[in-house]
C-alpha cells in the first residue's frame, strides 16, 4: 500500500523508530508497524499529525505525487489525476504508439487529432 510506504520512508528519513513516531502522534508501536505494513489504515486525526510531524503533504503520502528527474537531474513533483495514469497505462499496451508519442509528443497528438476529425 502505497500510503504505507510512504510513511515508512518519511519516518526513516526523520531518523525515527516506529516507536519514537508512535509516541509523537499518539499511537502505539504496532499501530505504527500496521499503518507501514498497509494493514491498518490511521484515522483522519492520526493521518494529520503523520503529516505534520513528518513534514510532507498529503499528496505525497496518498500517492497522488510523481517525484521525476528532469534533463538537468533536478528532483521535482508533479500530480497526476487517475485519468491520466490510466490513458498511460493503456497508452504502454501500444507500445509503436506510445514510442511515437514519446520521441514527438506535440506531432503524434495533432495527426491523431487530424484523423479524428477527418
Amino acid at each position: 500500500m502505497i500510503i504505507g510506504e510512504r510513511i515508512r520512508k518519511a519516518r526513516q528519513n526523520k531518523g525515527l523508530s516506529q516507536e519514537e513516531f508512535g509516541k509523537l502522534i499518539g499511537v502505539s508501536k504496532v499501530s505504527v508497524s500496521g499503518y507501514e505494513a498497509g494493514i491498518r489504515i490511521p484515522s483522519l486525526k492520526t493521518l494529520i499529525q503523520i503529516v505534520d510531524f513528518l513534514e510532507v503533504n498529503f499528496d505525497y503520502v496518498l500517492g497522488r505525487e510523481i517525484t521525476t528527474v528532469s534533463d538537468s537531474d533536478i528532483e521535482y513533483q508533479v500530480k497526476l489525476a487517475k485519468d491520466d495514469i490510466n490513458i498511460i497505462k493503456e497508452l504502454r499496451k501500444h507500445p509503436v504508439l506510445y514510442n511515437k508519442i514519446i520521441s514527438a509528443p506535440q506531432r503524434t497528438i495533432e495527426l491523431i487529432s487530424r484523423r479524428m476529425t477527418n
